[in-house]
């Protein structure tokens, strides 16, 4: 015997058919679409990523180290800066060996802490900066060179900064490697020169992007550019 099934009861027995939506107002399936659309796009979005950057250091033309700068937002207003560099030159009269990693941390921007470990032929060395509730501890013990000193006002910019986007309007920036600000001038557009004591860099920039440094040396200056 059979069984004749309507038209209705048909549709009520597809799976996964709902007669409400059926039912849906045009405006309502265009809002619905709408709003799935929205929040699709946005679970595909990523709000802020991490940047990496390569540098190759060179002497005269003569490769001798490399260079990495990470930028990696941790969310809540906290971006972690990692700088590793490494340098190996051995020259008639001179040589250099030098590995060191820095890692500062700034949140809501104002950084909180900032360690920088070296390794070199003349000995391991440490600089570390602190915010410790209403002011910072800085020690800095590096090569031929030492500073311990306290610091009350927020440091907002510093030299990790830099390799991911021009210091425009900064005239000092605050170095973790010396625990120390550099005094920043810019004598043409895209170029700076850094000054602190008797150091001086100089950065270059085009298009708000990092092109080369010069680290000034008094036998070689350092030249840094990114890796194309």
């Amino acid at each position: 015997m059979m069984v004749r099934i309507g038209n209705s009861s048909a549709k009520l027995r597809v799976p996964g058919y709902n007669p409400v939506f059926r039912k849906l107002p045009k405006k309502g399936v265009l809002f619905l679409i709408i709003v799935l659309g929205t929040s699709l796009s946005g679970l595909g979005q990523a709000p802020d990523s991490t940047q990496t950057r390569q540098f190759v250091i060179d002497i005269a033309g003569i490769k001798v180290g490399t260079m990495t700068a990470m930028r990696q937002p941790k969310g809540n207003q906290t971006v972690l800066y990692t700088i590793i560099s490494d340098v190996s030159v051995n020259l008639l009269v001179y040589k250099v060996k030098v590995y060191y990693k820095m890692v500062s941390l700034m949140q809501q921007g104002k950084l909180t802490r900032s360690t920088v470990e070296a390794q070199t032929n003349k000995g391991s060395f440490l600089t570390k900066t602190e915010w410790k509730s209403d002011h910072y501890d800085i020690v800095a013990e590096q090569y031929k060179y030492s500073r311990k000193a306290t610091e009350t006002r927020p440091i907002t910019y510093i030299l990790s900064n830099v390799y991911f986007g021009e210091p425009v309007g900064r005239s000092r920036i605050y170095s973790e490697y010396f625990g120390d600000y550099f005094a920043f001038t810019s004598p043409a557009k895209g170029a700076y020169t850094a000054r602190l004591s008797d150091r001086e860099d100089e950065y270059e920039y085009e298009g708000g992007q990092l092109v080369k440094i010069i680290k000034k040396n008094s036998l070689k200056n350092f030249i840094i550019r990114p890796v194309k």
